[in-house]
């Protein structure tokens, strides 16, 4: 049986195949288009799952839109992508739902708690056991503390919907004094891990006059306007305050979901558990034996949720979490052969060596003990935010340098935003406090080591992503061979793009934000391409392209 989940109309638009329970492919829309947060109907991406599935739409047995109601141009859309289509397979499921969904099901557990708190404003504690899946509590819609935590980014200068992960990195920078103020002025938190926001001020999503003055009166300055100045000590004291209040709302849940469920592992799932520094608390202090988050908990992991409780809940499926981790370690989306990386590039202008598999490791590993910057394109691309080792920029952690360098030269962006580190699965609890997996940089854990300077937050903290097993098996590859080179299991690795940008896709987009940026060296499948060797033109202005983020 094959179930597709869309997600669209929106924000960030995905769609999702899964069969006979399985997870076939799952992509990003933006991906496709190149614009990022794409809202609009997801037609390439569907294109590409059914390509992956082997299948039309037509025989797609149900077909489950990430929504309460269908919107009107949705029939419209399946039938111009498939005239046989039968409207009849068509549902529509509850989009906070289906972040629950999408956080327990690919998930390794048989029972888990699930704490899912979304972007729209539903927070809900759910259980999960086999197949069936259903909320325990749901708070009211109005206590949204993802309204409240973007209603501070709003204040602080960056964008609603795309900045508030620049305010988790600015905050180690600050203090929290104003945590209390913040408390006493816009959140209401009772013992029972609920809370209440301050009526009234967040009616229009927090971006309203009437929260803008309270702010300003509160802190005594208007808001931040970003291209006016950058981010100030003052700045960071806010964004480590609203830090520490969304730690303590996120962390007082988790332990009623503990309370509640008497369960032994904890789902997170929704935009707010993309906020890994309040999911390294709930990992380190909820008192859950295992945590786990997916790797796109916010707007295209519904998509994946929508597929996924139509096939066990609509269509009855069995449930198997015997195998683990279900999402392949996130690599669900579009792949390329070596043959035809190698003719695209081509068609580029690229200047490169086609190389066996052990030599293209070796080289690439030799690159980056020397100190050079590596854009990664191997396998199946990512799904959801985060490079996971298939379309990264990787550095070595040790350099002095490195984040400089990188933020400057090649993703073109603040200069205050941290990197994070893949390690070694067998290797992680010697660098980092963290003794569990974290496939998808889901957990901020302390740095054990003063040696990987690249990676360390100004806190002592990191965002790690473990590489185990289930990893991509070039990237594993990669991380081995460095570490018999420098003794250092442990890579920098960031997503292959530049501020505003998608992710790269294709060869062709890889090769671009090589030209484009300070990547030295690419390893794109079995080709290897060394900035120095090309003939075609540079592209400075690459960056520019992009809207700012």
């Amino acid at each position: 049986m094959r179930v597709l989940g869309i997600s669209a109309y929106s924000r960030d638009s995905a769609v999702a195949l899964v069969e006979d329970g399985r997870v076939v492919a799952a992509a990003q829309e933006e991906r496709f288009s190149r614009r990022k947060f794409e809202p609009g109907f997801p037609a390439a991406a569907l294109r590409y799952c059914l390509d992956a599935g082997g299948c039309t739409l037509a025989a797609v047995d149900r077909v489950v839109f990430a929504a309460a109601r269908e919107p009107v141009a949705l029939r419209r859309a399946l039938r111009s992508a498939d005239a046989a289509f039968d409207p009849g397979r068509l549902g529509c499921l509850d989009r906070h739902f289906a972040h629950a969904a999408a956080g327990f099901y690919p998930s390794p557990f048989e029972a888990a708690a699930v704490l899912t708190i979304d972007g729209g404003g539903g927070t809900s504690i759910g259980f999960g056991e086999g197949a069936h899946l259903a909320a325990v509590r749901t708070l009211d819609p109005s206590a949204s503390l993802a309204r409240l935590y973007s209603a501070f980014a709003d204040y602080l200068g960056f964008r609603i919907g795309s900045g508030e992960y620049k305010m988790m990195g600015l905050a180690p920078y600050g203090d929290p004094g104003y945590a209390g103020p913040i408390r006493d002025r816009f959140v209401e938190i009772s013992a029972d891990g609920g809370f209440r926001l301050a009526a009234g001020m967040f009616d229009d999503g927090g971006r309203g006059p009437t929260l803008r003055a309270a702010l300003t009166a509160l802190f005594g300055r208007p808001p931040r306007y970003p291209d006016a100045e950058p981010p100030s000590g003052f700045h960071a004291d806010v964004a480590a305050s609203i830090q520490a209040v969304a730690e303590e709302i996120v962390l007082g849940l988790a332990r009623a979901a503990r309370c509640e469920t008497g369960a032994d592992a904890l789902c997170l799932s929704g935009e707010v558990a993309l906020n890994c520094a309040a999911n390294g608390r709930v990992l380190r202090e909820a008192g859950f034996g295992a945590v786990w988050a997916p790797p796109a908990p916010g707007d295209a992991g519904a998509a994946l949720g929508a597929a996924l409780a139509g096939f066990h809940l609509d269509l009855r499926g069995v449930r198997d979490p015997s195998c683990g981790d279900a999402l392949n370690g996130g690599g669900l989306g579009p792949e390329f052969g070596d043959d035809e990386i190698a003719r695209r590039l081509a068609a580029c202008g690229a200047r490169f060596a086609v190389l066996p598999e052990a030599d293209l490791i070796a080289a690439t590993a030799d690159a980056l003990a020397a100190g050079r910057c590596v854009g990664w394109m191997q396998g199946r691309m990512e799904f959801g935010p985060r490079a996971l080792g298939s379309r990264s920029i990787l550095c070595d952690p040790r350099l002095p340098d490195a984040r400089l360098r990188l933020n400057r030269d090649v993703k073109l962006r603040e200069r205050f935003r941290p990197f994070a580190p893949s390690v070694l699965r067998e290797d992680a609890d010697a660098w980092f406090a963290l003794d569990a997996d974290a496939p998808y940089m889901s957990f901020v854990a302390p740095v054990r080591a003063a040696a990987l300077p690249a990676v360390t937050h100004v806190d002592g903290s990191a965002r790690v992503q473990t590489v185990g097993a289930g990893a991509p098996p070039r990237f594993r590859a990669l991380l081995r061979r460095f570490k018999d080179l420098t003794g250092c299991g442990v890579l920098v690795n960031t997503s292959f793009n530049v501020r505003g940008e998608p992710i790269v896709r294709t060869p062709e987009d890889a090769f671009r934000c090589f030209m484009g940026t300070g990547i030295e060296v690419l390893a794109a499948g079995s080709c290897l391409l060394d900035k120095a060797a090309q003939t075609a033109a540079l592209d400075p202005g690459y960056g520019a392209r992009f809207a700012r983020d």
